[in-house]
């Protein structure tokens, strides 16, 4: 395997160059969890990996009806999940997460008995699907003589998270909701640690493969002696390309592909932000913006101008594109984004 069949490959299995899927939480299945802190442009990178007639709408509407769930997870930082994934995989990546936790919550103030505490009155205001932003969990904190705010606040509800008592619930207006899991994923799937980590492997390499074991740690939290355990239960290939070694799982799909070579990426798009190495698809001195990939490789970056009836989008390119037909493309990929964030 050379390095351009690697990044065709990772393009492929990225969704990016091959039909799209049709519902988002089929995209969010098969790529097992998507970054999501950047909510909006998270949209972005689930409908992008959709059919082309894809609006925000539609995955505004799947996140509100809860078919795609918002929640930290792994690392941990914001990922849109399933309400059929999110347990197991809350259960497998949750006691690290606390771990990690635990100093900071330490110099916060936050010790068990508060978290304890704060997440069990959280829990009894959710009940009966009563969707409450963090302000209004505040509140109902306070009046159990819990005042805790700010960042105090922030880390009860990621404890509250990691224990798998809590994800998003619909949003109200622009405001985020919470909600109970046991109510917002009644049929949650329950797998044993072995089965998750096979779970959680094979999604991570039919989506992000060929891909390091490095990247896998990167990707899902975990100790590289579990990510190596699952890549042994789920009986990963590897392969090498340029002295490294990269993994991939089943077979190769045959999934109508598409001539799709030039694409806008959202800030914490999979394709970028899911790999430790940076030897196949360097970013150099580009971090956190938006992506111009030009045949798997960044080649500029890109800005959203809101004006007072529509939003322009402006293309950076590192170099001008060469070939009419990638300049064509570029068209094309600014309009699909244009259309997908259209409110008619």
């Amino acid at each position: 395997m050379n390095a351009r069949d690697l990044v065709r490959l990772r393009l492929r299995n990225q969704l990016l160059t091959r039909a799209g899927l049709r519902r988002p939480e089929d995209v969010v299945t098969w790529m097992g969890a998507v970054q999501a802190q950047e909510y909006a442009f998270a949209k972005w990178g689930v409908g992008l990996r959709m059919r082309d007639d894809t609006r925000d709408v539609d995955v505004e509407r799947a996140f509100d009806e809860g078919r795609i769930l918002r929640t930290h997870v792994m690392r941990p930082t914001w990922h849109f999940v399933t309400p059929a994934d999110i347990g197991w995989l809350q259960k497998l990546t949750g006691p690290k997460v606390q771990r990690l936790s635990t100093p900071y919550n330490r110099r916060l103030g936050l010790d068990t008995a508060t978290l304890v505490r704060g997440t069990a009155t959280i829990e009894r205001a959710l009940r009966d699907r009563r969707y409450l932003t963090r302000a209004e969990l505040g509140e109902r904190l306070r009046d159990a003589k819990l005042p805790l705010d700010g960042a105090r606040l922030a880390q009860l509800a990621m404890h509250a998270e990691a224990e798998g008592v809590i994800c998003s619930g619909p949003r109200r207006g622009k405001q985020f909701t919470y909600a109970l899991i046991a109510e917002r994923a009644p049929k949650a799937s329950t797998f044993s640690r072995d089965e998750a980590l096979a779970a959680l492997t094979r999604r991570y390499l039919q989506s992000h493969g060929p891909a390091t074991v490095r990247d896998f740690v990167w990707w899902s939290g975990l100790a590289t002696a579990e990510a190596r355990r699952g890549l042994e239960i789920a009986r990963a290939r590897n392969q090498e390309c340029d002295g490294m070694i990269y993994w991939t799982v089943g077979a190769q799909s045959r999934a109508a592909a598409t001539d799709r070579r030039v694409h806008l990426l959202p800030i914490y798009d999979e394709y970028t932000v899911a790999y430790r190495d940076r030897v196949v698809v360097p970013h150099g001195s580009i971090n956190f913006r938006h992506v111009l990939v030009v045949d798997g490789q960044i080649a500029g970056t890109w800005r959203t101008i809101p004006k007072s009836s529509s939003v322009t989008v402006e293309v950076i390119p590192l170099s001008p594109l060469a070939g009419t037909s990638r300049r064509a493309q570029e068209r094309a990929v600014v309009e699909h984004y244009r259309r997908f964030i259209a409110s008619e």
